[in-house]
């Protein structure tokens, strides 16, 4: 069907109607048996309102599909208009996808309480102060209903993965506790009336939150009791001794004041040489609020750990550079460390060792080398065998071949984390005879990487007792573990020892003061039982 000059014209121009690009857009199909003229096309148009099915004046049916020409449809037994020259088709829409419909279930509703169990429960809530949840506890209102409900379920999450909010975190806190929903476990316990049983089980299992704990009671005891005295660099022995016995009950008038202070020394993580040094002086005048926040921050901190640990596994404490390896669940091997300095804070986190590298080359930090390296000149990093090599994006970096002198030594024990930090063997030993062993930009520097590393690899016939032998032929490679070992960096500077008596560690980082002091800003914005009258450490 064409115009004046053979042009194709538009059949549907004539009834007022115009579709742009009718020719390449659309194909009518239409049954051979019945004609009809533009007044026809007319009404197929008028029609297009329903374009599955279209009933003509005369009774002719027409069936009018709508086609993509670029969809290929079965050949029709006629075609108007005859399809001129094709362009390229229009996309079908798509319609839009839904996002997942997440289903919440409702929550498990909880059973009436009886009059024995609001008292029980009010009770309970008030001993707050006992689990470290807050410097001092109030005598506030008996709770009821609704009210005493949620305080409960708020107290139970508490004591099960952590006062603080997640959100309230800072990013190197990277130990994250599990999601904990009460509510099942306490109407089970509502409807068996077994509430201290129930309660009894929400604290983390572990002898070290029980010896905290119960350290923290005494030291309660003390502040209530007025604390301690501030001593002086010339105090008398009695005056020492009188002060070393309120936290070391073993302390009696006729023992040595030396074995005193060299078992305090022990206990805070110093050279015990028997003499009240400077140190020594330092964390004996402490004040004891400030022993009490370093108790609630760590008590927080096992709040955090899973509820079952794997039993091998590595655990760094960060804050007394030692590496402890258990296996069994028992400790088999421990060794002094090097971590991170204040300004260069390890993580806290947990991961898996997955892999050993023999002799690795040191591919050095973009920080360091701009901080520490760069600074020395070319010439003088060349001289002292590091390589400079360009990057794709026309800078540099610095690379420290494998070898006896690499900062990474012969071992490097490598786990997945945000952070890139690793544990490694280090050819500077001498900081291993140092109390003050927070000296490295991050990783965990290990005294004895050699030992670590062979039972790491015993479960491997072919690795077995060859770790050595790896070294020595000064290739690099990496070794992949017969078995993950989990590793957890931790952070901790308060914990009991096997007699019961608290130990400390400083504070290096300041974690301790921050925490417990957002411990207590919760707990003083949702529990109704906290002491708002009561320090929670001495101020800097």
């Amino acid at each position: 069907m064409t115009g004046r000059g053979g042009r194709a014209s538009n059949p549907f121009q004539r009834c007022g109607k115009d579709i742009v690009g009718w020719r390449t857009t659309w194909r009518i199909i239409f049954f051979r048996d019945h004609k009809f003229d533009r007044s026809g096309l007319c009404a197929i148009w008028s029609s297009m309102n329903r374009p599955d099915l279209i009933l003509l004046s005369g009774g002719a049916l027409l069936a009018f599909a709508v086609v993509p020409v670029a969809a290929k449809p079965p050949a029709p037994t006629s075609i108007l208009p005859p399809v001129v020259a094709p362009q390229p088709a229009i996309p079908a829409p798509v319609a839009p996808v839904a996002p997942p419909v997440i289903v919440t279930p409702p929550p498990v509703p909880l059973p009436p309480l009886s009059s024995a169990q609001e008292s029980w429960l009010n009770d309970w809530l008030r001993r707050g102060a006992a689990e470290g949840l807050m410097a001092k506890s109030k005598a506030a209102a008996a709770l009821t209903g609704d009210a005493l409900l949620s305080a409960t379920l708020d107290r139970a999450r508490a004591l099960s993965t952590g006062r603080v909010s997640t959100a309230d975190f800072l990013n190197i806190w990277a130990l994250r506790p599990a999601p904990f929903d009460p509510r099942p476990s306490l109407a089970k316990a509502i409807a068996e009336d077994r509430l201290p049983q129930w309660a009894a089980g929400l604290t983390p299992p572990y002898s070290g939150y029980d010896g905290l704990r119960k350290g923290l009671a005494n030291y309660e005891r003390i502040r209530d009791s007025g604390g301690w005295p501030k001593l002086s660099a010339d105090a008398s022995p009695d005056a020492i001794r009188k002060r070393l016995a309120i936290e070391d009950k073993a302390v009696t008038p006729d023992e040595k004041l030396v074995d005193a202070l060299q078992r305090a020394q022990r206990r805070y993580g110093l050279n015990p040489t028997g003499q009240l040094g400077a140190r020594t002086l330092a964390e004996l005048n402490v004040p004891v609020e400030d022993r009490i926040a370093a108790i609630m921050a760590n008590m927080e901190r096992w709040r955090w750990m899973p509820r079952s640990l794997p039993v091998n596994r590595v655990q760094v404490n960060i804050a007394a550079a030692v590496l402890t390896m258990f296996e069994g669940d028992q400790p088999v091997k421990s060794m002094r460390a090097v971590t991170g300095s204040p300004d260069n804070q390890t993580p806290m986190l947990s991961s898996s060792i997955h892999s050993i590298v023999v002799n690795p080359p040191w591919n050095v930090p973009a920080s360091i080398a701009r901080k520490e390296l760069f600074p020395k000149g070319r010439a003088t990093l060349l001289r002292q065998g590091y390589k400079i090599i360009g990057t794709p994006e026309g800078g540099q970096r610095i690379v420290q071949p494998a070898g006896p002198n690499s900062a990474l030594g012969r071992l490097k024990f490598d786990f997945n984390n945000p952070f890139a930090v690793y544990l490694h063997d280090t050819p500077a030993r001498a900081k291993f005879q140092s109390y003050d062993r927070l000296a490295s930009h991050g990783c965990i520097r290990l005294e004895k990487p050699v030992p670590l590393a062979e039972m790491m690899v015993t479960g491997d016939p072919k690795l077995a007792g060859q770790i050595q032998t790896l070294i020595d032929e000064g290739k690099t490679q990496r070794v992949s573990l017969p078995q993950e070992v989990a590793v957890y960096l931790l952070y901790w500077t308060a914990f009991a020892g096997s007699d019961g008596v608290m130990n400390f560690r400083s504070d290096p980082y300041g974690w301790d003061k921050l925490l417990a002091q957002k411990i207590e800003a919760s707990s003083r914005r949702v529990d109704p039982t906290a002491d708002h009258s009561t320090a929670i450490a001495s101020k800097d």
